[in-house]
């Protein structure tokens, strides 16, 4: 492809509203172009890499079984309404109304498609096990679209669904996925991970993410330091035993403690530390009021009461809630003497701490010396807590660590969730009706796109890997006016095209300086620069990833190509 006919606008400054690496530099490369808030065109080189990572996904999910089809973005709001999902996704599902006042969604996700789909054309287990996949883009409705691809409202994601007549097939087909999305990964070139995970408003258990690490990651990865163990820091259970003290139990007392309304300022009030106080958190879980208390320096995780508990939604409630339940601000809430009738469930440190301090439920007044069951009742114990860096490593091996990562992937067990809701269900063996149990497999295409051209740059530039290069080869002649140059780099061009290099040639008439600038922000894996050797049929061949540089011949030039591609990576 020669630069004049194809579309490479490149800018020379970093767009403002641009805050990280992969962002910055698709835009000033000329990669994706914003339409609107967390909406973005993609360009010919990022289609290119785009299609390639593509390509990758289907090799692999074509080699794990999975079969290719595509589903409509524009789905009936009916379907939804079955799942239940219609009223707890949330306002990240686009709805809207035809003509005739029909509700619809743009896709987010597909399960509900899926799923009546297979459910009016397989009747029987014979036909099971099957592994549907497709390549399409979805919606959702983000409050906050930000780092460019990493984070949009319109973006391309690869979704695939099992479904089988055993609990034992879907282990076998996840196991096979996940290898299959390891592969993917691993040939896109990223450093990732796969970790345990929450499957959120998906529904279903056992799952696991793939995470790019890299330090712009919204998610949080909590790691042994001695061991392959790694999870969502959501999903890390914590396996601290916590030894009670032998100090006595003093006699509960009340206290003034004006302003003090955080664990912070009640610490330094009391002059006392953090971890013998214990934070107190109404959350309202489904349609139920819940309290829950943790210890001061620990934080509540709110994924763990909600699987604990079994609920679809979780969330803290507001003051004036709280104010209308049990009678106090959120500042001064405690266990001890509560006006309203709660269940109370805490963490398994509270239980160890002796001659605590709480909330009075009383503005400006704190609890010392309080004693669980003495003082307060706990309906139930449980890990609620986040895990912390420093943690003995659930596995057993070793302490957790911390890093930060990109989720581009999530596969997940969801079992009978789906076909139970909407009635898919297949004849067994005897002849009994069965519901089909199902997997569910994503992985954010763009996003993994954006996640490798966080990984893969410099102060210069993009540096893409071999496998996602939108070109193999930059030919660059310095001068089209220059005969010499213009004729042998039509002669390379046409040669290096014949013997299937992707070329990309900048017949452009701009200065040095801004072909060479051009071509290391682009970031193909091979500059050829036609200069003034060109009389000589000499070319400067040189490696972006590690600047090398070498004087070649015309003639053997593509042998050249060949030997320096097979050692890029």
């Amino acid at each position: 492809m020669k630069q004049s006919q194809t579309l490479i606008p490149t800018l020379r400054e970093t767009p403002a509203d641009a805050e990280v690496k992969n962002h910055q530099l698709l835009l000033k490369a000329g990669f994706i172009r914003q339409n609107a808030s967390g909406v973005y065109s993609y360009l010919p080189l990022g289609k290119k890499v785009l299609r390639k990572v593509e390509e990758i996904v289907r090799e692999e999910m074509d080699a794990a079984g999975a079969v290719e089809l595509l589903m409509p973005a524009l789905q009936q709001a009916e379907l939804w309404q079955e799942s239940g999902r219609w009223y707890t996704y949330g306002p990240e599902l686009m709805r809207l109304k035809d003509r005739h006042d029909r509700e619809f969604a743009l896709g987010a996700t597909h399960e509900e498609v899926i799923t009546s789909l297979v459910r009016d054309e397989i009747k029987s287990y014979k036909r099971l096990p099957l592994t549907l996949y497709q390549i399409q883009t979805k919606f959702r409705d983000e409050k906050r679209p930000r780092f460019g691809l990493l984070r949009g409202r319109e973006f391309v994601m690869k979704d695939a669904y099992s479904f089988h007549a055993s609990q034992e097939s879907l282990d076998e087909v996840y196991d096979r996925l996940f290898t299959a999305y390891s592969n993917v990964f691993r040939r896109c070139g990223l450093n990732f991970r796969a970790v345990i995970a929450d499957s959120g408003a998906m529904g279903g258990k056992d799952t696991h993410e793939f995470m790019v690490l890299s330090d712009i990651g919204e998610d949080t990865i909590a790691y042994s330091d001695q061991s392959n163990y790694a999870a969502n820091i959501e999903m890390a259970p914590v396996v601290t035993t916590y030894e009670k003290s032998d100090e006595s139990e003093k006699e509960k007392e009340k206290v003034v403690t004006p302003n003090a309304k955080t664990i912070e300022d009640v610490s330094a009030l009391l002059n006392v530390a953090p971890e013998k106080c214990i934070k107190s958190l109404l959350f309202k879980v489904d349609e139920e009021y819940v309290l829950v208390l943790a210890r001061g320096d620990h934080e509540v995780n709110d994924i763990k009461l909600k699987n604990l508990l079994q609920a679809d939604q979780v969330e803290l409630a507001l003051p004036e809630t709280v104010s209308d339940i049990l009678g106090c601000s959120i500042g001064s809430l405690g266990p001890v003497d509560m006006k309203g009738d709660v269940k109370v469930i805490a963490d398994h440190a509270v239980q160890a701490i002796t001659n605590l301090v709480c909330g009075a439920n009383e503005e400006g007044f704190h609890y010392i010396n309080v004693n669980a069951e003495r003082d307060f009742t706990v309906d139930q114990y449980a890990d609620l807590r986040f895990i912390q860096e420093g943690d003995a490593s659930p596995d057993g091996q070793g302490t957790i660590k911390f890093a930060k990562g990109i989720e581009v992937g999530h596969v997940f067990k969801l079992g009978t969730r789906y076909s139970e809701a909407m009635n898919a269900t297949y004849l067994d063996e005897n002849g009994r009706t069965q519901p089909m149990i199902m997997g569910c497999y994503g992985i954010g295409v763009s996003r993994t796109l954006a996640a490798v051209a966080e990984q893969f740059n410099d102060e210069k530039g993009f540096i893409w890997p071999k496998a996602l290069t939108p070109y193999d080869v930059h030919l660059v002649p310095i001068n089209m006016k220059d005969d010499h140059q213009r004729e042998l780099a039509e002669q390379l061009y046409d040669l290096l095209r014949e013997k299937r290099f992707d070329v990309l040639m900048d017949d452009r008439a701009e200065r040095p300086g801004v072909k060479f600038a051009d071509s290391d922000l682009i970031g193909l894996p091979v500059r050829i620069t036609v200069g003034k050797k060109a009389s000589e049929g000499i070319v400067e061949v040189k490696v972006r990833s590690t600047g090398e540089t070498i004087e070649v011949p015309k003639e053997q030039l593509v042998t050249a190509l060949d030997e320096l591609l097979r050692t890029i990576s």
